[in-house]
C-alpha cells in the first residue's frame, strides 16, 4: 500500500508542477504582450510628435502609426484572451493542490492507523512477556 500511495503521491506532485508551469508561462505570454503592446505606444507617440499629427482621422496621419495602433490592439486582445486561459489554469492549479493535498492527507491517515496498530502488538508483546514473568515469579 505504501508503494501505491507514495506513487499516487508524486503523481499529484507532478500534476502541481505542471500546471504551476502552465500559469507561469501564460503570465509571461500576458507580460509580454502588454510589454509589447507599450512599446508599440511608444512609437506611436514618437511617430506622431514627428509627424505633428495626432488626429487618426486626419488624411496625412501617419500609416506606420495606424499600423502600429492595429498591431497594438491585435497584442491587447491576445493578452485579454490569455488572461481568460490565466484564470481557468489558475483554477486548475489550485484543484490540483487541492487534490494533493487530500492524497497526502489521507496517506498521513494510513500511516497513523498503521503506527497505532504496530503500537498495539508491540504492547500486547510487552504485556504478554510481563504475564509470563509474573507467573513465573
Amino acid at each position: 500500500m505504501k508503494s501505491r500511495s507514495e506513487s499516487l503521491i508524486r503523481f499529484k506532485k507532478f500534476q502541481v508542477d505542471e500546471k504551476r508551469r502552465q500559469v507561469v508561462q501564460i503570465e509571461m505570454m500576458v507580460a509580454d504582450f502588454e510589454r509589447m503592446a507599450a512599446e508599440l505606444d511608444q512609437q506611436i507617440e514618437i511617430e506622431q510628435q514627428k509627424t505633428g499629427i495626432s488626429d487618426i482621422a486626419h488624411f496625412a496621419y501617419s500609416t506606420f502609426a495606424k499600423a502600429a495602433m492595429a498591431r497594438r490592439d491585435n497584442l491587447l486582445a491576445s493578452a485579454h484572451g490569455m488572461k481568460d486561459k490565466l484564470e481557468a489554469a489558475q483554477d486548475e492549479l489550485a484543484e490540483a493542490v487541492e487534490d494533493l493535498k487530500k492524497v497526502e492527507l489521507l496517506d498521513q491517515r494510513e500511516h497513523t492507523r498503521e503506527a497505532a496498530a504496530e503500537a498495539k502488538i508491540e504492547q500486547a508483546e510487552y504485556d504478554e512477556i510481563g504475564r509470563l514473568r509474573h507467573v513465573r515469579s
